[in-house]
C-alpha cells in the first residue's frame, strides 16, 4: 500500500486528524497545483478541470475540508 493510499484511508477513518502536509500530497496526486497563498489560505487549481480549491493552512485540518477532498477523490476515480 502506497503512502497516498494510506493517507486516503486515514482521511476516511479519522477525518479530524489530518495534517495540511498530507493534504498537499493528496492534492498533488489529484493533479492540483498551488496557485497562490494569501494570508492563512492556499488556493489550488486542477490542471485538467481548472477547478479551484481554497484551504486554510492549519494543523489539523477541519473535517469539513477533508470530506470535500474525499468527494473530489470519488469524482476522480469514476
Amino acid at each position: 500500500m502506497s503512502s497516498i493510499e494510506k493517507i486516503i484511508e486515514k482521511m476516511k477513518n479519522q477525518p479530524n486528524g489530518i495534517k495540511f502536509s498530507e493534504i498537499e500530497k493528496i492534492l498533488n496526486y489529484m493533479d492540483f497545483y498551488e496557485t497562490r497563498q494569501k494570508g492563512s489560505h492556499k488556493r489550488f487549481k486542477n490542471k485538467i478541470t481548472n477547478e479551484t480549491l481554497t484551504l486554510p493552512v492549519q494543523n489539523p485540518l477541519k473535517a469539513i475540508y477533508i470530506k470535500q477532498i474525499l468527494k473530489l477523490l470519488g469524482d476522480e476515480t469514476k
